[in-house]
């Protein structure tokens, strides 16, 4: 039964398998997956007894699987950790936009698990593909991310990140008065704030690693998903594991372990960074995260 997918994703998916394989496929089970909060996703088997992962939203912008499965692809090209492969990508087509990927099917986290993960994600972080930005945009959550090529990190981070997040939240009706001139303070430091690690130059990033964007496969090892890739400073990745919790006790200590960060990042860079992601939960959830925006914007300015 194929029953909860729209029937012209089950055909194209269909034909995908057909290209992939080189003989005809059809999708005799389709298996609900929960967690996520934009698209819909399945398990879904094929009448060969195959299983892939799929996800689809009728909503989506048309390029948002395509920008999805080229972050994908550049974290599974690095070999760091284990990132599901991209079998097929639909755009549109009269259909809604879906995505086909390796179903990895979560396991319990082995004794090494963050261990692993702290090593692959600084062996991520090690790999640079050319300056700031990346060769596209892209999303955060279901929010647009834009990704010019900028001449330092500090004007990616203020141009790209922060003021798009505020010019959205303002239209919406967020930070009015002294709210808006606190975060305001905070756009005028930022290139300041974030001179001293310009040196350190860019690291791939998953861009978007939260909890549950990381989990282990049936061996107990790290897989990453749902990445909004760039390359940026690596603290970003790392503040984004400490704003929301959910990873081991061991952590992010193993990650400083494998690469140590230098101080500015607890006493400044750390809410900095992590204002962003707290923007972005101002825009799709409301005024509930706009505190949290505001302690994070006076930590950020703390040295100033």
């Amino acid at each position: 039964m194929t029953s909860g997918a729209p029937g012209d994703v089950v055909t194209q998916v269909e034909q995908a398998l057909e290209t992939w394989s080189g003989g005809p496929r059809r999708l005799a089970q389709l298996d609900p997956v929960g967690g996520g909060c934009v698209n819909s996703a399945a398990r879904v088997t094929t009448d060969q007894g195959e299983t892939w992962f799929l996800k689809w939203n009728a909503r989506s912008p048309r390029n948002m699987f395509e920008a999805e499965a080229d972050g994908l692809r550049a974290l599974a090209a690095v070999r760091a950790l284990r990132v599901p492969a991209v079998l097929a990508v639909g755009n549109g087509d009269g259909a809604p936009p879906w995505l086909l990927l390796e179903y990895v099917a979560e396991g319990r986290a082995g004794p090494d698990y963050t261990a692993a993960l702290a090593a692959g994600l600084a062996a991520l972080h090690r790999t640079a593909r050319g300056g700031w930005g990346w060769e596209c945009d892209n999303f955060i959550g279901s929010l647009p991310q834009q990704n010019p090529a900028a001449a330092t990190w500090g004007d990616l981070w203020r141009d790209a990140r922060l003021e798009p997040q505020l010019e959205r939240a303002y239209r919406q009706g967020h930070f009015a008065g002294q709210r808006r001139a606190l975060l305001e303070r905070v756009i005028e430091r930022t290139r300041g704030l974030l001179g001293e690690v310009e040196d350190e130059g860019p690291s791939l990033l998953h861009g978007d690693l939260w909890s549950g964007n990381v989990y282990p496969d049936g061996e107990g090892r790290p897989v990453l998903i749902d990445p909004a890739v760039y390359q940026g400073h690596r603290e970003v990745d790392l503040a984004m594991t400490e704003l929301f919790g959910g990873f081991a006790s061991g952590w992010p200590g193993a990650y400083e372990d494998a690469w140590p960060v230098a101080e500015g990042y607890r006493a400044f860079r750390r809410p900095l960074y992590q204002l962003y992601y707290l923007l972005v939960h101002v825009n799709l959830f409301g005024t509930s995260y706009e505190a949290g925006c505001l302690a994070a914007a006076r930590g950020a300015l703390r040295e100033v």
